[in-house]
């Protein structure tokens, strides 16, 4: 949820702002703008609206300079509008500042700050941050933000510039992210590394309370005890080709296609004949231990909701499945016998890193599923699964999503080997399979395409309509719900099969499509039943299932088929046309799928 870019170094500062602010898209927003230093003077251009809109007015304003920083925002405090777009100014116009996070008692600062003078523009909590810092400012930049640090309630990362430093940019980190890019006589500031990849591999990820300062030829990093940080230099095996959709009409269809890759990546990172290679699990796992806790938002929620089925049918484990949001809200029963299993794509969602931190303060394990091997609830947790995914622009997760999957396949067979839950010969076989998974996904890739057209054609006339499944099929049926809902902006619901009787049939007329997910085969009569009753009030059916699951296919309106595959295996393929048919939908209904209305791809606040 919104993006942060600074700029110092030898170059237009401008236009690297602004490219950095379109690698920052996928984040969402609303607004955008860039505060540029040209001499002792701030030039800033920020408007509502698209980034398009945003580089008109710069052509017509021509700020220029060598030092600034941009943010794209998506709004929180205040409606969409120029006046809440950051950056934001104190009442002298020295400083700009922008600002990701939500500062929880800014109502009690703006009222002193009003008292004591202070003029506001905008409806947000972000303008108070920089009139709160015109306040104190006393002639040391460093000093001044630790004692606005002292003052706030909330999570934040700011950049902020002074026109009396037209070559320092400073930053401050708490609980949202923040990474320093290091450069050739330039260095660079982003919310995330892909804004970031067209210039440099080389970054310092900020930890909470750190503030930096950044010149075109140095670094300065402070903690939170006031003590300068040696710069720890990450080198991003990730590189600029990886954020470019590279032919593809959308991020979303380009990252649906290298979900093989991602597969054969990650697999070849910690699968063997023999073994799976996972010695950070093993050295958290304790024979002691009886019971899982999967805790996530979104789409890795319903990852780990399937994920569940998998981990008690290899690991003979009771597994619980919590919304992280909710975690710390209910009794848990956390304690020194649990391992709490996180799972984010960006491995900085709020919720989800504050249970995890609940997990720790109990005494539990932590294991996390990540794609952001830097992030703070990589750093935080005892042990990590990095995904392997690759840069996820599209904000509706689909490779990421695939990866969560398989990497539950590979913790569940590690932990069937460490409980000695299944023979060694039925292991390998397991492990056998599962490095077939990657041919498996292309072959399926080919197989669904054009039936996941067809369905796509029907669904858009369609503005609500229903996904079920059972067991480990309803988990999918879930995720399948929320890609269509998130890109197409269709109603559309999940439920267990045998729930239809139980209230939903009352929404099921004639015309109404039901997507009903088979690839369980001892539950396949019982879901059939529930078709049939779909049917008998003329509701449309479009079955998703392996090859040989179903025998009479006549029973449904659309058919569309994956290859033969081992069952447990089966979510993973099950998930490509659940994606496909989302992505058709919202192209067939002009949708913005990348970056759909009113959502962000790494959500930072509660």
């Amino acid at each position: 949820m919104c993006g942060i870019i600074g700029y110092a170094g030898k170059a237009g500062a401008e236009e690297f702002l602004l490219q950095g602010l379109k690698r920052l898209e996928y984040r969402g927003y609303d607004s955008a703008g860039i505060a540029v230093l040209d001499e002792n003077e701030i030039q800033v251009v920020k408007c509502q609206g698209t980034l398009e809109k945003l580089e008109k007015r710069l052509r017509q304003e021509r700020a220029r300079g060598y030092l600034g920083i941009g943010h794209t925002r998506w709004a929180t405090h205040g409606v969409p509008s120029d006046t809440n777009s950051h950056p934001h100014q104190d009442c002298q116009e020295r400083f700009a500042l922008v600002h990701n996070g939500i500062i929880e008692n800014y109502q009690t600062l703006k009222a002193d700050l009003k008292s004591a003078g202070h003029s506001f523009c905008s409806e947000t909590d972000t303008e108070v941050l920089v009139h709160l810092l015109e306040e104190i400012h006393q002639g040391e930049m460093v000093t001044a933000l630790r004692e606005l640090q002292n003052r706030l309630v909330g999570s934040y990362a700011l950049a902020v510039v002074d026109n009396r430093e037209p070559d320092k940019i400073y930053a401050l980190r708490q609980e949202s992210p923040l990474v320093i890019g290091l450069g050739e006589e330039e260095n660079y500031l982003a919310s995330d590394m892909p804004a970031l990849l067209n210039a440099t591999s080389k970054f310092h990820i900020l930890e909470d309370g750190d503030l930096a300062v950044l010149s075109e030829n140095d670094i300065s990093i402070f903690s939170s005890e006031g003590k300068e940080v040696k710069a720890d230099i990450f080198q991003a095996d990730w590189d600029d080709e990886m954020v470019q959709k590279q032919g593809y009409d959308h991020f979303m269809l380009k990252e649906i296609y290298e979900q093989p890759t991602v597969a054969r990546r990650l697999l070849s990172a910690y699968l063997e004949p023999d073994r799976v290679n996972l010695p950070e699990l093993t050295e958290i796992w304790d024979d002691e231990i009886d019971r899982v806790l999967i805790t996530a938002c979104g789409t890795a929620y319903y990852s780990g909701l399937a994920g569940r089925h998998i981990l008690e049918e290899l690991a003979n484990l009771p597994v619980e499945v919590e919304i992280a949001s909710e975690l710390r809200y209910k009794k848990n029963f956390l304690d020194d016998k649990s391992l709490l299993l996180v799972v984010s794509q960006s491995g900085e969602t709020a919720d989800t890193l504050a249970a995890l931190k609940l997990g720790k303060n109990s005494g539990s394990r932590v294991l996390a599923l990540t794609n952001t091997i830097g992030s703070s609830i990589a750093r935080e947790a005892d042990a990590v699964i990095d995904l392997k995914a690759g840069p996820e622009i599209a904000v509706a997760s689909t490779k990421a999503y695939l990866a969560m999957l398989t990497a539950f396949y590979l913790t569940g067979i590690k932990l069937a080997g460490l409980r000695a839950t299944l023979p060694e010969r039925e292991l390998h076989s397991y492990r056998q399979e599962l490095l077939k998974l990657p041919e498996k996904i292309t072959a399926a890739l080919d197989r669904v395409e054009e039936s996941s057209r067809k369905a796509a054609d029907y669904l858009k006339d369609y503005n609500s309509m229903f996904y079920i499944g059972r067991n480990l099929d309803y988990s999918l049926a879930l995720e399948g719900a929320l890609k269509l809902k998130e890109i197409s902006f269709l109603h559309a619901e999940a439920y267990p099969a045998g729930e239809l009787k139980h209230g939903t049939l009352a929404l099921v007329e004639e015309g109404v499509p039901v997507m009903a997910i088979f690839t369980r085969r001892g539950l396949v009569s019982k879901t059939l039943s529930n078709v049939k009753e779909v049917k008998a009030r003329g509701g449309k059916v479009i079955a998703i299932a392996t090859a040989g699951t179903v025998e009479d296919k006549a029973e449904f309106d659309k058919f569309i088929e994956l290859p033969a595959c081992n069952e447990l295996w089966a979510g993973v393929l099950t998930v490509l046309p659940l994606q496909l048919l989302a992505y058709h939908t919202a192209h067939r209904l002009g949708c913005s799928i990348d970056k759909p209305r009113n959502l962000a791809k790494s959500v930072t606040v509660e």
